[in-house]
């Protein structure tokens, strides 16, 4: 992943691109790396950073969606199910078995949803991570030392997915580069080039030193998320919005708050939905919720509402009722819904299920979906790219293709340096030839001055932003502790980058400014 590289290749005029794909989160990402791996010449732009929007700020699982069962949405979990089997074996360096408790405060409730999850179990079939369990009120207890106990009259457990979201990204970007793909991050596409009526490029503006480029591809894919209506409408300005964003809010708590290895699902909430309470990274991720909004930002802001709503609800099956001085960190993501073609549908009775749009002018668009299923839905787009653009007919190889850094013996659970799997001992290599990077940035995250430097020199990180909030997850773990770090981060990239005192001072203030939306008042 070198920019400057990548930069050279898109200066040269002559060379025109199989397909280019707008947008770096999840599903952009996943269609560069089906597209790279079919031999196809492939480039990926991203406006700000890899996976900044929605795909950094998810409830990090890797599941079919007991809800969506719940909602007879019997299509969709089998297709999660699938991938989320396929993730663990592509990526266990990444991805790990979770287990969920489902307390139960009615006479009904164990039997109800042990049943319920012994279906989730048969559908999975041999790619199933663990049988569900009905619990008694003394094994609930015992597994959720910090569960609320009175009236708890059981449990139920069962397996699912999780993983760290961000450093999947990273992981895909890599992975698309080791096929020859390219990948650029800050660069973004102002407008849509035409030949003969038909899409045949973009132009684009590089948001570090504002050179601009007109770049030729035989497809072009959108992919941008909640944004996707902004380049359909470079396409055609009177085409009717196809996605509608829905807001949803994490906060993050001390491991004290759930203790013990296994996570809580409430199913239904007092709005209708579902509530985790999930370990990650030795914190407690809690959420979500799910508001229309009618602002498509990169930087969402969690509502005083949301933020009382989880709260309230943690506090219900929780032991000790959680304050807002215990939050060390909230985070707010937006997600693509596919708009109801009827009004007055709420947001939890949408389809999460992808849809591809082909125009008139040959841009291809995918809204909807998850993070789960972003490897289906770049098969599905790369089979409508060849298509369009003619491209000689190759076999999808991603279902068993190992994702970049694979390596079974690192476990995220415990070590948090797996995620970076084969690269993890690259990295702590640096600390012999560099004596300054040695050691912690932080102890209490278990975060390594190390990671920084790779950070810039493999990963294309270029902001402070970029090494706290998604190389590391510094931000997302720990608000205040992040803004702590920030100095010395930005000496440690300015000496990599040979920047100057202005640099880190701004940099500084940007984070700064950024990490104050993470914090609650």
């Amino acid at each position: 992943m070198n920019r400057s590289q990548t930069l050279k290749k898109i200066r040269r005029k002559v060379k025109i691109w199989d397909v280019i794909i707008i947008g770096g989160g999840a599903t952009g990402l996943g269609i560069a790396v089906d597209a790279a791996s079919r031999g196809y010449k492939t480039l990926l732009l991203e406006q700000s950073d890899f996976s900044k929007g929605t795909s950094s700020r998810s409830t990090k699982l890797v599941h079919g969606g007991v809800r969506y069962l719940q909602q007879g949405d019997i299509g969709l979990v089998f297709e999660a199910l699938k991938e989320r089997g396929l993730m663990f074996k592509n990526a266990p360096h990444l991805v790990t078995n979770q287990s969920f408790i489902i307390p139960s405060y009615e006479w009904w409730g164990t039997s109800f949803y042990t049943v319920g999850l012994k279906l989730y179990d048969m559908m999975a079939g041999k790619l199933g991570l663990g049988t569900s369990m009905m619990l008694s009120r003394e094994e609930t207890i015992e597994a959720l030392p910090t569960v609320q106990q009175a009236g708890l009259r059981g449990g139920t457990i069962y397996h699912d997915g999780q993983f760290d979201d961000a450093r999947m990204a990273i992981s895909l970007a890599l992975t698309c580069v080791d096929y020859g793909g390219s990948v650029l991050n800050y660069c973004k596409v102002t407008g849509l080039i035409r030949e003969k009526e038909m899409v045949a490029g973009v132009t684009a503006v590089d948001q570090i030193s504002g050179e601009e480029f007109s770049i030729s591809a035989k497809v072009v894919v959108n992919a941008t998320g909640v944004f996707v209506d902004d380049i359909i409408k470079m396409d055609d300005p009177q085409a009717p919005d196809t996605t509608i964003p829905s807001q949803g809010i994490h906060l993050v708590l001390g491991k004290e708050f759930l203790p013990n290895k296994s996570a809580v699902m409430v199913p239904n909430t007092s709005d209708g939905r579902v509530m985790f309470a999930v370990p990650w990274h030795n914190h407690i991720v809690v959420g979500t919720t799910d508001t229309l909004v009618s602002d498509r930002l990169l930087e969402p802001v969690a509502l005083d509402e949301e933020v009382s709503f989880l709260l309230t609800t943690a506090g219900q099956y929780l032991a000790k009722q959680p304050q807002k001085e215990d939050v060390l960190s909230v985070f707010a993501g937006l997600r693509p819904l596919a708009k109801p073609e009827e009004d007055g549908r709420s947001t939890k009775e949408i389809s999460r299920s992808h849809r591809i749009i082909l125009s008139l002018s040959g841009l291809i668009t995918i809204t909807g979906g998850k993070w789960t299923t972003y490897r289906k839905m770049a098969e599905d787009v790369v089979e409508k790219v060849i298509v369009m653009g003619g491209l000689p007919d190759r076999e999808c190889i991603t279902d068993h293709m190992p994702i970049h850094g694979f390596r079974m013996d690192l476990d995220p659970t415990t070590d948090p340096m797996a995620p970076y799997g084969l690269d993890k001992e690259n990295i702590l290599a640096l600390e012999e030839d560099m004596p300054e990077v040695q050691g912690f940035l932080s102890e209490k995250l278990q975060i390594r001055k190390s990671q920084v430097i790779w950070a810039v020199r493999e990963e294309m990180a270029m902001t402070v932003e970029d090494v706290l909030a998604r190389r590391t997850r510094a931000l997302f773990l720990d608000a205040r502790e992040s803004i702590r770090l920030a100095p010395e981060v930005a000496e440690l990239m300015a000496n990599e980058l040979k920047l100057d005192d202005a640099w880190k001072a701004s940099q500084v203030k940007e984070f700064n400014e950024v990490a104050a939306g993470y914090l609650i008042a």
